[in-house]
């Protein structure tokens, strides 16, 4: 028997007419699901039942994050690199299949509202390819994934608590990604820019007013982290802070493929270190959203950004830097969650 939507509430009427005017990629309005109040748009309300019930695999392979937390792209990075340690390096592939067919967004259909799709369409009305895109990009993720042969590979910014119900006790493994919040903020400001399902039109610091109140899609930002975090020490559970693959990103190709139970020589490890390098990454067109760009999901430039520790030091006044260190310091007394290198010393942004 299905399970029920999990509870929510609509954003309140004046707060939405705010939000509407900031983010033009909704065009009707936002829901708050569960006890911690995530925040979605409406659509969730349509779909909503479909991924609480959405069935896990046991031997699905997950990359979960708030947005914007793995290296250079979120999770976009780590997707890769798990695609290629648990297909025993298989570059060809890699490289001539689009990683969102071979690794696909569960939810992204939650931010494709209708309207915005049929002007996608229109964009498009002379290429029936790109517009058999905008369409597939709509339909409920979890009919897509489905539909998938095993072993899948799935991505996802859904909390622990809203994802399928005892997916690490049957097996799944799941690489969990987390960054610290300024950089998110920053790289998730960025992206919302520049991808027209969001449409924000903001600066930046009302977009972190935003996201410290927790009204950025998937937030709360701390919920998301410390449901993450109460399950490191679950046998199926990696979880990976975007700092230490900064700092010594074979040393976490290693550790990633151990957890995979995969091993590989020195010289493969280089090679998938060299595959995966920011230089080429961020041109390699079957992992930089080249089709979303192609089709105007995505506005010109790279979806694959600098990477790096420290870049929110460009964005954040002295003021603001305040307040969101005030913000975090409160959000972590009642945790040992900390994150690596971060300190208001370290600037590799590049």
């Amino acid at each position: 028997m299905a399970q029920q939507i999990p509870e929510y509430k609509v954003l309140p009427e004046i707060k939405t007419e705010e939000m509407l005017k900031m983010f033009k990629g909704e065009r009707t309005g936002w829901v708050l699901v569960g006890p911690k109040k995530y925040f979605f748009p409406m659509r969730f309300i349509e779909q909503g039942t479909g991924f609480y019930n959405f069935k896990a695999r046991p031997d699905d392979t997950w990359v979960a994050s708030y947005p914007r937390s793995g290296i250079y792209t979120g999770t976009t990075l780590t997707q890769e690199l798990v695609y290629l340690l648990s297909n025993n390096l298989d570059f060809k592939t890699a490289g001539k299949k689009l990683l969102a067919e071979r690794f696909p967004f569960l939810e992204f259909s939650l931010f494709n509202h209708p309207e915005v799709t049929c002007e996608f369409l229109q964009i498009n009305k002379n290429d029936l390819t790109k517009q058999e895109l905008c369409r597939e990009i709509a339909k409920p993720g979890y009919e897509l994934v489905s539909a998938m042969t095993s072993p899948r590979f799935i991505k996802t910014h859904f909390p622990f608590s809203m994802l399928p119900s005892g997916l690490l006790d049957i097996g799944c493994k799941v690489i969990y990604v987390a960054r610290n919040p300024k950089d998110v903020g920053v790289s998730w400001y960025n992206l919302n820019r520049s991808i027209k399902t969001q449409g924000y039109i903001g600066d930046f610091p009302t977009f972190w007013n935003y996201f410290e109140n927790d009204l950025t899609p998937w937030s709360p930002y701390w919920a998301h982290l410390k449901e993450a975090w109460n399950l490191k020490d679950h046998q199926n559970l990696l979880f990976l802070f975007y700092e230490e693959m900064t700092c010594d990103f074979p040393k976490a190709i290693r550790k990633v493929a151990k957890f995979l139970g995969k091993t590989y020589t020195d010289e493969e490890i280089d090679k998938v270190a060299n595959y995966l390098d920011i230089r080429n990454f961020r041109n390699n067109p079957m992992v930089n959203c080249s089709e979303l760009r192609a089709c105007s999901i995505i506005e010109e430039g790279n979806f694959v950004r600098k990477g790096g520790i420290g870049g929110w030091k460009h964005m954040f006044t002295p003021e603001l830097d305040a307040r969101a260190d005030k913000w975090i310091e409160e959000n972590l007394k009642d945790t040992d969650l900390r994150f690596p290198f971060f300190n208001n010393n370290i600037d590799n942004n590049n």
